[in-house]
């Protein structure tokens, strides 16, 4: 992948090369890009979450697979990369957001969550013999300061978004959604746009098997995750 010189490199974790690269860190990277597709939008009063599965096997059950997971009841994730390491993450965001309600009484804002997830992963990229987390948490949730998207990477840097994709085909979806987001939008607006954006960016045909779709009201603050028969309605409706 980095030719002669990331060889003499990539064995260990805390070694820069010459252009001041870890090499185990970019794997880890790669490994999230080479996830299946997640997209997340948000308006000014909801947020959407949409990701592609893939099934190895006609023989596996579909509803085994997991891509779209609840964190708190205003929070949910989406994971890209190894799913091993996104479960213990995830396991571990769960307890961070009840020890906060439980100490402060109150939900948890997502920027913190965040940061914690990130801080966490950070420190995986700086001790021998660990390797780095080989996974991206894609969050959405609704807290006091409105809609958020939050992206946690490999290297331990956490970002904001109004709208942002990860996984493969992100390339494509990013471009759709600079040339075609709009923050006024109402809500069916919003889910149409986000599937839409998801189903132009993906090889196969968006269907309720494949697909993944989770969304949070600004009414209600509560996360949502869709049933098959709603997926399929949503993707019927698209223009």
């Amino acid at each position: 992948m980095f030719g002669a010189a990331g060889r003499a490199y990539d064995r260990a974790l805390t070694v820069f090369s010459p252009e001041g690269r870890l090499f185990q860190v970019e794997y880890a990277l790669e490994a999230v890009r080479r996830g299946t597709l997640a997209v997340a939008v948000r308006s000014k009063e909801d947020v959407c979450l949409a990701a592609q599965i893939k099934v190895a096997s006609i023989l596996m059950d579909v509803n085994s697979i997991d891509k779209i997971f609840q964190v708190d009841e205003h929070i949910g994730v989406a994971i890209s990369g190894l799913h091993a390491d996104s479960r213990a993450l995830i396991n571990y965001a769960r307890v961070q957001a009840q020890s906060f309600r439980l100490t402060y009484d109150e939900p948890v804002r997502l920027n913190m969550l965040a940061k914690s997830i990130a801080d966490l992963k950070q420190q995986y990229t700086q001790f021998g013999g660990v390797r780095p987390w080989g996974c991206a948490l894609f969050f959405i949730g609704i807290d006091a300061s409105g809609p958020q998207i939050f992206t946690t990477s490999p290297s331990g840097i956490y970002r904001s978004f109004k709208a942002y994709a990860i996984g493969t085909g992100e390339a494509n979806a990013r471009e759709y959604l600079t040339e075609n987001y709009k923050e006024d939008m109402t809500f069916d607006e919003l889910v149409n746009f986000t599937l839409k954006t998801l189903k132009e960016s993906i090889d196969d045909e968006a269907s309720k098997e494949n697909t993944r779709f989770a969304y949070i009201k600004g009414e209600n603050k509560s996360f949502y995750m869709c049933k098959e028969q709603e997926v399929e309605d949503f993707l019927a409706k698209l223009t």
